[in-house]
């Protein structure tokens, strides 16, 4: 298989052994609902850990809950509604969505708060190599003291500045040394939740957390760190520094996988803009396979925009599909459909190239049904076409959701319901 590689920024092997892959996903900051974006992230690592299981490879999944955050501290003093319970509401929305969609459970699904004595000491570890600094009950990285800052996003520190400004970044705290320096531990706001360090009361920045989870849960180096493109500045480029600033074994990350932007009308889709896509609403009208292979007829890694015809377009392919897994064939000559594996395979190892494999399976399609309608055996093609349909989580016919869905979701859900 291979896959591009944004830190040479060229699709390059990756390489499998026989120890377990390791996949670790930025998950959802819970103030608000699921939309198409969100869905296009979460079902493309999907597909991946399926394809990956499908050829034998265990696989060791991570994804987090950024239930501490400004965006979840602001919208719930907006609404009037405690920040935990606000968190709890809506990533058991996230969750739901997720198993409408037959998106798999990652193995680990940890709440940055379950995580304060671990960051802390992480926090501590970044002081101790001297690549951090305390100041006003704040700790900071900073990051003039690591040079290989902006290896990720092949950044100059002038481009970087409006862009982390942009995301959250304070470049006038008085308490910085550079205004590019991060937060990893933040002193205590009147009103806010804060939890005890070495520091004085207070609450974790945002990337030390991802950063820590994945090493408690995934260990040093990861496999595969992927989320959302706008996320490779500044969020994973901060994580790459305080995960390689300590310890010896490097690197952090083999391969950052980041999944484009999906607009609407041209537009990146926003809250402000008020023109988000949710998946409930989508799901109202349009059935999970037609969802799902909507989405996947996009590269992860090409911009798109949402458009209600291609929806469509996708809709028409589930139904296909579900038509040419259900068809009665003949007793006449069989029709294998095996020639299709291997397709398949060349689109998913170049890049996980969805597009070019959703291809081959709505071409088997067609050789099935055509075989059908001249009483052929269609039984084996049938079986080749449920295989990449798995892969892709499809239902077909099934009636809901795969056992495995339900149930791991179910028991992550136990956890934030109401």
């Amino acid at each position: 298989m291979e896959l591009y590689n944004p830190l040479s920024q060229r699709i390059e092997p990756f390489t499998l052994g026989d120890a377990p892959v390791t996949v670790y996903v930025c998950g959802v900051t819970p103030y608000d609902t699921t939309h198409l974006g969100h869905a296009f992230t979460y079902t493309t690592f999907d597909i991946l850990i399926r394809y990956l299981e499908s050829h034998g490879h265990e696989v060791r999944y991570a994804q987090n809950v950024t239930d501490i955050d400004d965006d979840v501290l602001r919208k719930a003093k907006q609404v009037g509604e405690d920040w935990m319970a606000l968190g709890n509401r809506w990533t058991a929305h996230f969750i739901r969505d997720m198993q409408s969609l037959n998106v798999r459970p990652p193995d680990f699904y940890p709440r940055a708060t379950d995580m304060i004595p671990d960051i802390v000491g992480e926090v501590q570890q970044l002081l101790t190599a001297g690549v951090a600094y305390e100041a006003g009950g704040s700790v900071y990285f900073h990051v003039d003291a690591w040079p290989e800052f902006g290896k990720l996003s092949h950044l100059a520190p002038h481009e970087m500045l409006p862009i982390a400004n942009e995301r959250g970044n304070r470049p006038d705290d008085p308490n910085k040394q550079a205004p590019l320096d991060f937060v990893l531990w933040q002193a205590q706001a009147p009103g806010e939740p804060a939890w005890e360090s070495p520091w004085g009361l207070g609450r974790p920045g945002w990337h030390i957390e991802c950063s820590t989870m994945s090493h408690r849960f995934l260990g040093a180096t990861l496999d595969i760190h992927g989320g959302g493109a706008d996320l490779a500045f500044p969020h994973h480029e901060s994580e790459i520094a305080q995960a390689e600033a300590v310890g010896e074994q490097r690197p952090f990350v083999r391969f950052w996988m980041h999944t484009a932007m999906v607009r609407h009308e041209g537009e990146k889709m926003s809250k402000s803009l008020g023109n988000l896509v949710m998946v409930r609403d989508l799901l109202q009208t349009w059935s999970p396979d037609g969802l799902r292979l909507y989405m996947a007829a996009h590269h992860y890694r090409e911009a798109w925009s949402h458009d209600e015809r291609e929806l469509a377009e996708g809709e028409q392919v589930a139904r296909a599909l579900c038509q040419a897994a259900t068809v009665a064939g003949g007793p006449g000559e069989p029709l294998s459909g095996l020639a299709a594996l291997p397709e398949f395979d060349q689109a998913m190892d170049h890049d996980l190239d969805t597009l070019a494999a959703e291809k081959v399976m709505a071409g088997l399609a067609n050789e099935i049904v055509r075989g059908a309608q001249a009483g052929r055996n269609v039984a084996p093609a049938q079986d080749a076409l449920r295989r990449m349909a798995r892969v892709f989580g499809l239902r077909l016919d099934a009636p809901g959701p795969e056992p495995r869905v339900v149930a791991g979701w179910a028991e992550h859900l136990k956890r934030f319901a109401d």
